[in-house]
């Protein structure tokens, strides 16, 4: 079995639809004239019969006349009723359909008229009509001069068939049979005669194929984009469908797929730099603090001992914290889920709320909208909670929280009335290890990544993250997810 070769390439396959229509096309010219009346054709077997049938009627009804010219005078042939259409080619008619029979066609009349002419071709029939149809009987004889291969042609309405042998007074002549020619003519024949019906069943050919081939075209395209899409969310997957369908398209989806590995290395690395650096300043750490405790049973407490272990305690944490940062940076993606709004802050603003009782101040939060979103649960919950424990440790009294549809995207904002951030300094608190100049991170022992830990997490869920003053007259961050 021979199998063609798969084409991959995308021009090859825009230049392999392109050269398909065309050879629909010049098939459908080079079948013409199996299909074209106007053209020779051998003679099916029941017209075969019947012309068979005219000349045994023929040759019984005059088996007795001996005079040929009487013959010819009671055979003596008629014009067709319908005259034929304008010459076209060669003199002759063209078989054009004739709008009025196409509206409303006449059925098939089988009346024939006969001629007859010597073995050499000459006519002895008189004919009475217009010149046509001498033309056309002279046309068809000079082409057609052998009886034991009858034919048949079109010219205009007139089919004109034969020759066949037939015996009359006493000699051999060749019987042509004319038939009046009532039928509409084949569908190419039609097409080809009319450029604007050609031009209409080529694109109804061809459009299929380049639906087709534009559906093909886009399959690729939409994986790459749903690939992007997905790198977009923190999701380094490698997907091997990328390196289907084109050539280009495949090479496309081959060097996406490596840029993803290669991200994927460089967040293995760094994460494997940040714990190899983690252990190396905790073991130092360690022995700091151990060489502190032993200062303390041996000298006793002392001021200069409780601010190393101070210093100590506060290095301890911002190692746990930047580890978290870099955890979160890598894994999240691989805890991915669907979750309603209130299933992952409901319960979080409670324990809130009832924390800033008991430290004497208020915390209000509007209703939670019934969502379902996409996102990693650990990491948004810890980012919402990380801003409202922020608010009630800086707050004086109240602390408010709203969550609110705008458009499409939930709006969240953390509002409390501290003491606040400079404005010159409200786009800098996001990045890691930034402490502003007031006393609201330095008295607190703060390490400059929570909210860089918050950034991060919003960030990974397509959403938007953003500090100003607040209305309460402390600090508000104001989230943005996409619903």
């Amino acid at each position: 079995m021979i199998r063609l070769p798969k084409i991959t390439n995308l021009y090859g396959r825009i230049f392999a639809i392109f050269w398909f229509t065309m050879l629909l096309v010049l098939l459908a010219v080079l079948s013409l004239p199996h299909f074209d009346p106007r053209k020779s054709h051998h003679i099916d077997k029941e017209r075969l019969k019947h012309l068979q049938a005219i000349k045994q009627r023929l040759e019984k009804r005059f088996a007795a006349q001996t005079d040929i010219s009487k013959i010819l005078l009671k055979i003596q042939p008629k014009p067709p009723r319908h005259p034929p259409p304008p010459p076209m080619r060669d003199g002759l008619q063209d078989a054009g359909p004739d709008p009025k029979l196409v509206k409303k066609p006449e059925p098939l009349k089988e009346k024939s008229i006969v001629f007859i002419t010597n073995m050499n071709g000459l006519v002895l029939s008189p004919i009475k009509g217009p010149d046509f149809i001498f033309r056309a009987l002279r046309n068809f004889i000079t082409s057609m001069d052998s009886p034991s291969n009858p034919q048949q042609k079109l010219y205009g309405r007139l089919m004109l068939s034969g020759p066949l042998s037939i015996h009359l007074a006493g000699n051999d002549y060749l019987l042509y049979v004319g038939q009046e020619w009532h039928r509409p003519p084949p569908l190419l024949l039609r097409l080809f005669d009319h450029p604007l019906q050609l031009l209409l069943a080529v694109m109804v050919v061809s459009t299929p194929l380049l639906l087709w081939f534009a559906w093909a075209l886009s399959q690729p395209a939409r994986r790459l984009e749903k690939a992007a899409q997905r790198v977009a969310r923190g999701e380094f997957e490698v997907d091997p469908t990328l390196e289907r369908g084109s050539s280009e398209f495949r090479q496309a989806g081959a060097s996406f797929n490596k840029m993803v590995e290669a991200v994927n290395d460089m967040i293995s690395r760094q994460q494997r730099l940040l714990s190899d650096i983690s252990h190396e300043l905790r073991s130092p750490l360690t022995r700091l603090r151990m060489a502190q405790a032993i200062a303390i049973r041996k000298q006793g407490k002392s001021h200069e001992l409780a601010r190393i272990d101070t210093e100590a305690q506060r290095l301890e944490i911002m190692i746990a914290r930047l580890l978290e940062l870099s955890q979160q940076q890598v894994n999240s993606h691989n805890h991915w889920e669907e979750h309603s709004l209130d299933s992952l802050w409901e319960a979080m603003l409670d324990d809130a709320q009832f924390e800033a009782e008991q430290l004497g101040k208020q915390l209000t939060f509007t209703p939670i909208p019934s969502y379902r979103i996409r996102c990693y649960p650990a990491l948004l919950i810890s980012a919402l909670e990380n801003l409202v424990r922020n608010a009630i440790y800086y707050s004086h009294h109240a602390i408010h929280i709203s969550i609110h549809e705008q458009g499409s995207s939930l709006q969240v904002l953390v509002e409390d009335d501290g003491e606040g951030v400079p404005e010159e300094e409200l786009s800098a608190i996001f990045r890691p290890f930034y402490r502003v100049s007031t006393a609201r991170d330095r008295h607190s022992g703060g390490t400059g990544l929570g909210l860089a830990i918050c950034k991060n997490a919003i960030t990974q869920h397509n959403g938007t993250i953003s500090a100003s003053k607040s209305s309460l007259g402390g600090l508000q961050v104001k989230i943005s997810l996409p619903i």
